[in-house]
This record gives C-alpha cells, structure tokens and sequence, in this order.
C-alpha cells in the first residue's frame, strides 16, 4: 500500500509516531552510550529514571501536538476538501465555513474565494446557454406533449429488446400492476415470440422503411395487441437496430368480429331450412298435378308456417345486426352539455333558438353525426315554439329528447325526415346515424301539451365534477440504446448504473422483536438521472397495532393501514420494481434488515448489490462529519419540504438526490466503479455499527 493511498489524518498519525519511535530511539542510544562509561550503579540508575522521564516527557509532547495537529490542520484540511471536491462535482452554491480552518493561514479564504470564483463562472456560462436550454426544452415539451397524446401505445426498444421509451397509453395497454419499466425486457410485458418473429424479418428486407404488422398478447390479462414494428436506422450495424412499437387494443374488435361471424352462422343455418321447406311447399303447390282438396289445405298451411318461421327468424336476426352495428362504429364518450351547444349553435347559424338542458353525462355516440341529426329535425321544427333539448340519464344510457309546444309531428314525417340526407353530411341519413348507434326515435306527446321526439343512447356514465386526469408522461432514455452492458455489476461505471433508491417507515425500530414496515417508497435512477414517471409509493398493513410514538414521527396511523395490502404482497411488487437494480439507501441495514426478515414470506430473495449514502458521505467528506440524512442534505443543498420529512417517499427522494450529488464527487476521488466504490466504503463501516448500536 503506498502512503498517498492513506487518508490525511493517519498520515499525521503516522508521522508523529515516526517521531515518538526516533526520539525514544535516541533517548535510549545515548541513555546506553552514557550507561557504558559509569561504574556507579547509583548514577546509572539515576540515569535511567531521567531517561525515562524524559521519554514519558517526549511522548507525552508529542501526542499532544499530534492531536493539535490532527483537530486543527488534518481535521479542516479534510473538511475544506470535501467541501471543494462538493462544489466542484456537485454543483452545491452556498459558500465553504472558511472558520473551520482559521489556523490554516490564508488556505481557508483562499480555498472560499475560489469556490465562490467557480459558482460566480458557473453561474454566468449557465445564463450564457439559458435561452437556448429554454429553448430546446420547450421543444422538448412539445414533443412529450404530443406523443403523450397519441391515441395509441408507443414503445422504443433496443436490438437486446430493452424498454428506452414509453408513453402513458402503453402503460395502460400493458397493464397496471405490469407497468412498464425503462432498461426492463419487453419480454416481460408482452408475449416475445411474435416480436422476435417481426424484427427477423424486418432485418432480412433492405427496406430501411418497411414495417411488420403483427398481433401480440399481454403478459399481464392476454390482452390481444394490434403492433406495427418499425427499425431504427441510427445504428451502423443493422443487426443491431433498435424499433419502435405502436400498439392498440384489438380485443374488443375481436370480439365483435367472433359476434359477427357467429350471428351470420346463425342467419344460414336459421334461414336455410325454412327457406327450403317453403320452397318445396310452394313448388307442390304449382304442379299441376299437385295435391287436392284437403290434401292440398295441409300444403298451404304447412307452406304458411315455413314462412312464418322464416320471417321470424329474419326479423329476429336483423334486430341483432343493428344491435351489433354500434360496436363496429368508432363511438367516442362526449359530455352532454357539448353535444346539447354544439346543436344550440347549429340552430342558431341557421336562424333558429334552442334551450339545451343537459345532465352531467358522458354518452358513447358519434359526436358530430349527432348533432348534425339533431340540428336537422329542429329545422323541420323550425315553426314550433319554444324549441328544447334536454339529454337525461336513463338506465345505463341516456334519453335525447327534443321538446317543442304544440302538437306531435307524425309518424310518416318523421320517417320521411329520417330518410333525407343530413344538411352538411349529404351522404348520410338519419336512419343510418340511427343503425350506428342500434337505436330508433319516436315522437311522444306530453302531458302539459308539449311533444317531443324520444332518442335513446345505450351507454352513458356519470361525469366527474374533475376532470379524469389522463396519462401523460412521456418515460425515456435514450442513453440505453448505446450504453455497453457490462458482464458484471462490479465492473459497471457508477453513472452506468440501474439503482433503485428507497426507504421504509416502520412499526419501531427493531424488527427482530416484530416490528413491521408500514410503508415502502421507491424511485429509479438510470445513467445518472431520476425517472421522474417510475416511482413506487405503498402503504403496508403491518398486521399489528402502529405505536403512538411511531405515529407521531411519520404520521401513519392505524386507520390508513387498515385497507391497506399486506407486506408480502408489497414486497413482491417492490421486488418487481427493483428487479435487475442497485438498492441505494440512507442507512440501508436497516431497511434491509426488514425486507430479508420477509424473504419467505413473500417468496422472493432480496440478494441485490446495495449502496448506503452514510457510507458513500463518509467517503467523501470524512468519518468525522455527521451524516444523519438531514445533515448530508444540508451539507449538499437539498431542501426537504417539512411535509415531506420522515415519509417514506419524502426521504426516498432526499436520498436519490444526495446519492446523485455524491456520484460525480466519487467520480473525481477516482472512484469510477461500482466495484472501487463498495472496496472504498467497507473502511468505513464502523459507521454503521455504531449507528445501529
């Protein structure tokens, strides 16, 4: 081991110990040169007592100035370069305590005045590239934006089918509790033959723009996806081209296709014998030498049922189709109170009034084929008064009623309004808007003498006083198509790590006498950054009452738990999330000690690599600074919401963010791997021992 490897203070160490070794050595080479030339035993032994005195003396001086030494140079020297190497990689703004080295000279100012240098030049080479961060981040935005909203499943995969991209509609067509994971195999959320079919075949074509159509299921429920698979053509090798998945539910397409197909079996096999029995009947009854008399009575009556059967049978199929016909229609949700305005102001442009009166209902309908029926027939009703269109909830659907004063309007009109093509839409009539949305409309009069046309909707659900938020997080890293995959975990540069950063709030704190956890929060940090859309955050039913003074630290009570999943379910998921990972945590023997006393109970093994941030904080500022989480995020500049303190995913992001600021500090005390960084951190596990008492 050479000496530059030691830490600074036991160098000093070492050196005054080099010292107190050679003045003992002296003391006792010039005690024996003195003790050769005496023959009085008295004056010897007065010798020896003073030499011994005199190296009681020396060691004694000597501690104390190693002392002095260690507690006003090593100590501060160690202090103020741990806070340099601070300011240099982790970008913290406020300034070095220059008082903690007042007896090192002008080295404290000087090392804050050049700190205070560095944030001045960083802070003006980041307001030189501003406007065009700004920029780019808006376009950044925009893009998220619009492949948020893309109403349909998009995911970005590498050549070794890894997740790099995914937006919020593929995480609900892959499923809940299977949502995707960037660095994850797709494999894991979709069935991986048929994709690994497609990208064969698309690498065996030149087309650079060819795309393969396929059908996939889902891991999760055997959803059937509807996927287009498309190469990437960034990568010089072609073999190893990444691709992008769009995806779309088919299920319910299919379903009605298998309907379809069922009610047309069903047509031939209901109409063929009828049809063919009426065909003989009558057939018998045109010969000439056909039945007589009672004979041929039978015949016709025979021939009379065939028909009636074979009417009945059609009359009833056709009520099917048109049932069926609505769900082979792109029917969208629209809120009542749009459709009731948006036919208010057709009829307004037209020179008409119309009252809208709506309930709070989304109804399933074809908006615009709608309203332009509706507007229609209250032209025809133009010469009625007091026009009204009032949309109630009715069953599971809803009632379109138009309402005017006065008398019904007949049945034969309003057929005849009904066959007209729709004002705006000449290639539609209202009976076909009728077929698609397998209903019918009637005229009723009402009790106060006003009338009013009937339109039934099938389906229609309450509206939210809120909106429903919909998903639009847009999750990537483009990083993961070029970045080289390391054999081992050891060898893996720290800012090439998986890492999943968490934290437990439990029952008490020991869990070997049955303390629980009660909540477990996550987050992911891939090369280098925190994935903003993939945190895990769960409340767990301990199984056993939560402590008073437990509650009064994280805030977690009895009746928050009560419905809450127990710990092996949670666990399970957790363990899904952090699949493949680094776990990262602020005193991690503590949190693992309760997820490995879990292990049987949740069926799985929690045998990931761990980094803990004491650790990592004692490497790079010294053994001797506190480094309790409020004092690690103080010392870095990280501000923790009083609100979000001592709960499990307030402190998991105080954690992810101190371990980001710490990497590029390690980084520069050359510590690159993953696997230099754990042999760094095993020096200083007396820490955690004496943490964990």
């Amino acid at each position: 081991m050479t000496l530059s490897r030691l830490s600074l203070r036991l160098r000093v160490f070492l050196f005054f110990a080099a010292l107190a070794a050679g003045g003992l050595a002296a003391l006792a080479i010039g005690g024996g040169v003195a003790l050769r030339g005496l023959s009085d035993p008295a004056a010897a032994a007065a010798i020896i007592r003073g030499g011994a005195v005199a190296a009681a003396v020396l060691v004694a001086l000597l501690v104390l100035v190693g002392a002095l030494f260690d507690r006003h140079l090593a100590r501060p020297i160690e202090r103020l370069a741990g806070g340099i190497r601070a300011r240099t990689d982790a970008e913290i703004v406020a300034g070095i305590d220059a008082g903690a080295g007042r007896y090192l000279g002008d080295l404290a100012p000087a090392a804050a005045a050049v700190t205070a240098r560095l944030a001045e030049t960083r802070s003006a080479l980041a307001e030189a590239v501003q406007r065009e961060t700004t920029r780019l981040a808006q376009e950044k935005d925009r893009l998220e934006a619009l492949l948020s909203d893309v109403p349909v499943g998009v995911l970005l995969c590498t050549a070794d089918h890894q997740l790099v991209f995914y937006n919020g509609q593929a995480v609900d067509l892959l499923g809940g509790a299977h949502a995707p994971g960037l660095d994850r195999r797709v494999f894991d959320y979709l069935d991986g033959a048929p994709l690994a079919h497609a990208r064969e075949r698309l690498l065996a074509t030149e087309d650079p723009d060819a795309a393969s159509d396929l059908l996939c299921a889902t891991v999760a429920d055997g959803r059937v996806l509807a996927a287009r698979m498309r190469l990437l053509a960034e990568s010089a090798d072609h073999s190893r081209a990444g691709y992008v998945l769009t995806l779309r539910d088919v299920s319910a397409d299919l379903a009605a296709h298998a309907r379809r197909e069922q009610l047309i079996d069903e047509l031939f096999d209901r109409v063929r014998r009828p049809a063919a029995a009426v065909q003989s009947l009558i057939g018998l009854l045109a010969e000439e030498a056909g039945p007589t008399g009672a004979e041929r009575d039978r015949v016709r009556l025979a021939a009379l049922e065939a028909a009636g059967t074979l009417g009945r049978a059609i009359h009833a199929l056709s009520a099917r189709h048109e049932a069926s016909r609505a769900d082979w229609w792109p029917l969208a949700l629209v809120r009542a109170s749009d459709l009731g305005e948006a036919v208010r102001v057709r009829v307004a442009a037209a020179g008409g009034t119309l009252l809208p009166v709506a309930a709070p209902l989304l109804l399933r309908c074809e908006g615009f084929e709608m309203v332009a029926l509706l507007a229609d027939l209250a032209a025809h009703l133009s010469d009625r008064d007091a026009l009204r269109l009032e949309i109630t909830e009715e069953g599971a659907g809803a009632l379109v009623a138009l309402e005017w004063a006065g008398a019904p309007v007949s049945v034969s009109a309003l057929e005849a309004w009904l066959e007209a093509p729709l004002h705006g839409v000449a290639e539609v009539t209202g009976r076909r808007v009728l077929a698609t949305h397998a209903s019918e409309i009637w005229p009723e009069r009402l009790p106060d003498g006003r009338a009013r046309l009937c339109l039934p909707l099938r389906e229609a659900r309450r509206a939210l006083a809120r909106p429903v938020p919909v998903p639009r997080k847009v999750v990537y890293d483009f990083d993961l198509l070029t970045r080289a995959r390391e054999a081992e975990v050891a060898q893996t540069p720290l800012d090439a790590l998986t890492c999943v950063v968490f934290d437990t709030e439990t029952t008490g704190l020991l869990p070997a006498e049955g303390d629980e956890i009660v909540q477990i929060a996550a987050v992911r940090i891939l090369n280098g950054r925190r994935v903003e859309g993939e945190v895990f955050d769960t409340l767990v039913n301990p199984g056993r009452p939560i402590p008073a003074a437990s509650t009064a630290v994280h805030g977690i009570t009895d009746a928050m738990v009560a419905d809450a999943p127990p710990v092996a379910e949670v666990l399970r998921r957790f363990h899904r999330f952090a699949e493949g990972a680094v776990l990262v945590a602020h005193n991690a023997p503590f949190d693992m000690d309760f997820l490995r006393r879990k292990e049987f109970v949740a069926g799985r093994l929690f045998d990931h690599p761990v980094l803990d941030t004491v650790l990592l904080s004692a490497v790079v500022f010294g053994a001797h600074e506190p480094h309790s989480l409020d004092a690690l995020t103080h010392r870095l500049g990280i501000t923790i919401p009083e609100e979000a303190r001592h709960t499990a995913l307030g402190d998991t992001v105080a954690t992810a963010e101190a371990f980001l600021k710490l990497l590029p500090a390690l980084k520069a005390r050359g510590l690159v791997t993953f696997g230099e960084v754990v042999a760094e951190v095993r020096k200083h596990g007396r820490l955690l021992r004496d943490l964990n008492g």
